[in-house]
């Protein structure tokens, strides 16, 4: 299994790169955003990679980022979502965007995403929602533990409106995976409906 490639990119084409390890050139399936910011790159990239085994194809997977390979993973464990389908749904949402249509049951915003129909979406919401809360605790603790930037803020916000400040974070951290968005405003608005059903 390779676990990661570290290494010029030399080639590009459409969602793929070649990427050279000390002379060996490995074609790596990437994401749309991630061939954006690839093609521009000229220092030694990291990619996170999964490699998909099949009788008459090895194919790698990379990420630049450990949580994409990681909601990669989650994905091609749904049922009837093969690699292809999960680079597809990867390419068109983040993954904040995401974990908040799974946990608000959103199959419009799933169903925007093409490859992705109604039967698809419903299959999608009822096998991750409950993974999707804990990918939602995780960002909204930040890598590392931190709070994220827009947590911080939110908490902040409730504290400047005379709310205890143990209150204002169990607030923002009870209503993150219920939120709209992952923007303060909305953080807030959540946090303080929570507030009131106490």
């Amino acid at each position: 299994m390779i676990a990661h490639l570290r290494g010029d990119v030399v080639q590009a084409g459409d969602r793929w790169v070649v990427i050279d390890v000390h002379g060996i050139g490995y074609l790596v399936q990437v994401t749309q955003p991630a061939l954006l910011v690839l093609v521009h790159s000229r220092e030694n990239v990291t990619f996170f990679t999964h490699m998909a085994v099949r009788e008459d194809a090895i194919t790698l997977f990379g990420f630049l980022h450990q949580s994409e390979l990681e909601m990669f993973r989650i994905l091609i464990g749904v049922t009837g979502i093969g690699p292809q389908t999960a680079l597809n749904l990867l390419s068109q949402i983040g993954i904040e965007e995401f974990a908040l249509a799974i946990l608000n049951e959103d199959e419009k915003a799933l169903t925007r995403i093409s490859g992705i129909g109604a039967k698809s979406a419903k299959r999608l919401i009822l096998e991750l929602r409950d993974k999707m809360k804990n990918v939602s605790k995780a960002m909204a603790a930040g890598e590392g533990g931190r709070a994220s930037p827009a947590v911080n803020d939110a908490i902040s916000a409730l504290v400047s409106l005379g709310f205890a400040e143990k209150d204002s974070r169990d607030a923002v951290m009870a209503a993150f995976p219920g939120a709209k968005s992952t923007s303060v405003q909305d953080l807030i608005k959540a946090a303080l409906a929570h507030l009131k059903e106490r």
